[in-house]
């Protein structure tokens, strides 16, 4: 995917003026060192060699949507990825997207549905850059980035190399993929494949396919499927609105747990908080609702900590929210009771699903 010729990447003004809280959706993390704005993948590249020859640690930003941040900050540079454009080319019935990794994703998904290109419709709404999208293998209402993902465009920080991964290459799975345990690789862009169509993908999700009218495996028209979902995420303050804290979150703080079989406490789950899914190591398991468990272990709507301004969001109990002021260190220890009630209550270990930076759970 070759890059437009763009500026340099331009360093920030005084490091005092740098804070992670206002790169990143949950709104908290400390000051960093240097804010470099990478507007194009070469100068994208050039920011990184920069921070790795100089031996500076070097932290990525996108659109901040899947970041928590700790209080003390970042010890060298942040990186924020600004590269823009998408490429269009026909392959038969389908279309391939070469999209750069700083561009908005929404924005991507709002283009596939009003040119007629079917295959991401249910993941609009997601805040966030489209680099991050493979690296999480971001997903929503039954679908995922393996559905139409083509291939990767990396940067290889330890051989210096730039290249190009295959789908396969990525080893994508639930909420995982092989980018997301190492700094290594430098996500530049992402080639989609989309079917030119004017409805959806078959729907699965059963909040969709009633919003949309549809049967279990039906399809519908592009725009009424993103109507639904957007709908259905701003119900649960999963779109970003800043004038409305129930939305300053990473959206779903923990992921959904995949065990072997119920635990004993949960024998009464009911049937609509856990659904068939493949273990991590192969064969078959079962998906718990994660926001079932945290409801349902006496975490509901608008939990908080005395004195915290972190709380469990009052539209979904999966999104762990900043009410103002909270800081780094209230979301975690607001997220280590949750995970340590559940663990009580169920004997299942919750997850978190954003990248934790000088933080642990």
């Amino acid at each position: 995917m070759p890059a437009s010729a763009s500026p340099a990447p331009v360093p920030s003004q005084a490091s005092a003026r740098i804070r992670l809280a206002d790169l990143t959706t949950l709104r908290v993390g400390g000051p960093a060192q240097q804010l470099v704005r990478a507007e194009s993948a070469s100068a994208l590249i050039d920011a990184v060699r920069a921070a790795d020859a100089a031996g500076r640690p070097m932290l990525l930003v996108g659109g901040g949507s899947n970041l928590a941040v700790s209080d003390a900050g970042w010890p060298g540079d942040v990186v924020q990825i600004a590269s823009r454009g998408l490429r269009v080319a026909a392959d038969g019935d389908d279309v391939l997207l070469d999209i750069e990794a700083g561009e908005p994703w929404d924005d991507v998904v709002a283009l596939a549905v009003e040119q007629g290109w079917s295959g991401i419709e249910t993941l609009s709404g997601i805040p966030g850059c489209t680099g991050a999208t493979p690296v999480q293998n971001v997903g929503a209402y039954g679908s995922d980035m393996s559905r139409v993902l083509e291939s990767v465009d990396v940067w290889d920080r330890v051989s210096a190399q730039r290249s190009t991964w295959p789908a396969d290459a990525v080893r994508l799975g639930y909420r995982d993929s092989a980018f997301k345990h190492s700094d290594r690789f430098v996500v530049l862009g992402v080639r989609l494949r989309l079917q030119v169509s004017a409805v959806s993908i078959p729907l699965e999700y059963a909040q969709v396919t009633a919003a949309v009218g549809a049967a279990t495996g039906g399809r519908a028209p592009l725009a009424d499927v993103r109507a639904a979902v957007l709908a259905l995420r701003a119900s649960k303050g999963m779109v970003l609105d800043a004038g409305d804290p129930d939305t300053w979150s990473v959206g779903s703080f923990f992921t959904n747990p995949v065990v072997a079989a119920l635990p004993p406490g949960l024998a009464a789950v009911p049937d609509t908080a856990h659904w068939p899914a493949v273990l991590p190591g192969g064969g078959l398991g079962i998906k718990l609702s994660a926001a079932w468990l945290i409801q349902s272990a006496g975490f509901g709507p608008g939990f908080s900590i005395v004195g915290s301004a972190a709380a469990v969001s009052g539209k979904h109990a999966l999104a762990l929210t900043n009410r103002g002021g909270a800081t780094a260190a209230q979301i975690i220890d607001l997220a280590r009771v949750i995970r340590d009630g559940v663990l009580t209550r169920y004997g299942v270990a919750l997850l978190a699903e954003p990248r934790l930076v000088g933080l642990e759970l």
